[in-house]
């Protein structure tokens, strides 16, 4: 098993082929928990939007709050959820019995959130999970239950691999990680940018 350093200040992805965009993420740590702050912009499909979001982490890398704001040209819209770290859900201070046992928050506009299962899971080389999110559409903000799974593969070097997966997608690729865990290389969806 190996462990990521530090996460950077911050980070930023060009996002590729499924639409034209940027995602620019800051990273802060707060006593037991850690605060990621961003924003992603892009065009997809001759409409533009922007996603900010403020997502709050416990120690054990599990998503507790994320608080998600989506313009585009129908308005301004936002959402907040609530997690306790134990499954539970609830979503602008409604119970969210769909997301029922779900660690993460996954933002359809970030690829930044790719980062909160690998950093939870640890995995060993050989080894996989579930790991199913609260899915956060970029246009309108619904929320909806993503299964997804992960599986480590032999390192590229210094850089960890994933083959990951999303069924309902019918979505399939290997992602790279640098040291710190933020995802390199999103096949189709984003890049890393230096």
């Amino acid at each position: 098993m190996t462990t990521f350093v530090p996460l950077p200040a911050s980070a930023a992805w060009s996002h590729e082929h499924a639409r034209q965009g940027f995602e620019v993420v800051y990273f802060r740590h707060s006593g037991d928990q850690r605060h990621i702050v961003g924003c992603t912009t892009a065009v997809e499909d001759g409409r533009t939007w922007t996603v900010d979001y403020d997502i709050t982490l416990d120690a054990d890398w599990l998503t507790r709050r994320a608080v998600v704001t989506g313009r585009s040209e129908a308005g301004t819209r936002s959402t907040v959820l609530q997690a306790d770290g134990a499954g539970r859900w609830q979503v602008d201070g409604a119970p969210a019995p769909h997301l029922d046992g779900v660690l993460d928050v996954d933002l359809e506009s970030s690829a930044m959130t790719n980062t909160l299962p690998v950093h939870r899971f640890q995995l060993a080389v050989g080894a996989s999970s579930a790991a199913p999110a609260a899915y956060v559409r970029a246009l309108d903000l619904s929320v909806e239950r993503l299964e997804q799974d992960y599986r480590r593969i032999a390192d590229e070097g210094s850089r960890q691999a994933y083959d990951y997966s999303a069924e309902v997608f019918d979505f399939r690729c290997r992602l790279v990680y640098d040291e710190a865990g933020l995802v390199l290389s999103y096949p189709g969806i984003a890049t890393r940018a230096a």
